[in-house]
């Protein structure tokens, strides 16, 4: 594992630190915000960083895995708005149908896509299912110029906001390899017999939601991929930038404000940083956040050698999720009565945001899949451990 960067890269996260310098101010009036990500995104267009490593010819950067790893760095580092706000067709709808679209679809829905004009939302997890994917029963029947979908999909994420929907459905149940028989399609969430069942988490917004399927009509031209490679597809367009570098960098930078927080705590009239105890608890918090930065260079070496990244890459994903509970447990608990206003609350800390936080944490740990998935994962396919 090289940690140097190459003198073109070095010249890259120069480039990417000017141009935040030049943009990101350091506060944004409440009022403007909206107006500022507009601007933002606008500019990051301009220089094809939104899709930074997608083919030009399909309006990309045409850049490389380890600068695009540099130019999230250097993002989350600086707390930007992100490069484009269409997260799933970026990472993984978009790279889909780069290599499995027809001319048409992509000309249809990767300038949408890089230009940020809505959100797509993915249908793959249903009830019972967990982290056995390719035992879906949605179901769609070939009915020569549409298919005719019925079934339902759980935990979808952004469904309540998204326009569009990469789903995976059962076209054929014959096979005996489970894997066979599974077609990607693209849905439009206004169709009619889709319904949309929004889960409120306890902050009371919803990024989740249950959709449901009633005879959905989706037009063949909106089949991905081949009829019954679906899984082919699926597999493919997840398997892009993977490391995971970009999500720890978040960590790092909210560790850094619960590092600030202990500074402004008192525990029994000392500061809260003389607490053996609270110093433990960061330091874990900061041990356990190097790892995973250690391992997500390992996953992106791989990458960048060509070697397939599947399963390991679930280490990471327990490690945030258990992180993003714990980190913002903490925070509450430190701050003590006062931990627990919202941001509503005239006596709430930094606008309640720890409270926040705390409360908010199903979006982060359930999206991607759960904590105990993520355990079968590695003690199934890494451990080899029997089955759960």
């Amino acid at each position: 594992m090289d940690f140097d960067l190459s003198p073109d890269e070095l010249v890259f996260r120069q480039e990417v630190r000017d141009f935040i310098k030049t943009n990101m101010p350091d506060k944004v009036a409440k009022k403007d915000e909206m107006a500022f990500v507009t601007e933002w995104n606008k500019k990051v267009r301009e220089k094809r960083w939104v899709g930074y490593t997608w083919p030009k010819e399909m309006g990309g950067g045409g850049g490389s895995l380890m600068k695009q790893v540099i130019l999230k760095q250097e993002m989350a580092i600086a707390k930007t708005p992100g490069l484009g706000t269409c997260f799933m067709g970026l990472s993984w709808v978009g790279p889909g149908i780069i290599q499995y679209g027809t001319k048409d679809q992509q000309e249809r829905f990767l300038p949408d896509i890089l230009d940020s004009k809505f959100q797509w939302c993915t249908g793959y997890s249903e009830p019972n299912i967990g982290s056995d994917l390719a035992s879906l029963q949605c179901k769609a029947e070939n009915k020569g110029d549409h298919y005719l979908v019925n079934g339902q999909k759980m935990w979808t994420s952004l469904a309540p906001f998204a326009e569009w929907m990469i789903l995976l459905v059962r076209t054929d149940s014959s096979s005996e390899n489970k894997h066979e028989g599974i077609t990607c399609l693209l849905v439009h969430m206004k169709s009619p017999g889709l319904e949309v069942r929004p889960i409120k988490n306890m902050t009371g917004s919803a990024v989740f939601a249950e959709v449901f399927f009633t005879d959905v009509k989706v037009p063949q031209e909106n089949r991905l991929g081949e009829e019954g490679k679906g899984w082919m597809v699926t597999v493919s367009a997840l398997a892009n930038e993977r490391s995971s570098i970009a999500e720890v960098a978040g960590l790092e930078r909210k560790l850094e404000d619960l590092k600030a927080l202990v500074k402004r705590i008192e525990i029994q009239g000392k500061p809260a940083t003389q607490d053996q105890s609270v110093r433990r608890t960061v330091a874990g918090f900061e041990t356990i956040i190097e790892s995973m930065r250690l391992n997500g260079m390992r996953y992106l070496t791989k990458q960048l050698k060509g070697e397939p990244v599947s399963s390991e890459t679930s280490v990471n994903k327990l490690h945030k999720a258990t992180l993003e509970v714990e980190m913002g447990d903490y925070a509450v608990s430190l701050m003590g009565h006062v931990g627990i206003h919202s941001r509503n609350s005239p006596d709430a800390l930094d606008k309640g945001r720890y409270a926040y936080r705390a409360l908010s944490w199903p979006d982060v740990v359930i999206g991607g899949g759960t904590p105990n998935i993520q355990k079968n994962i590695i003690s199934e396919r890494i451990l080899g451990l029997p089955k759960d």
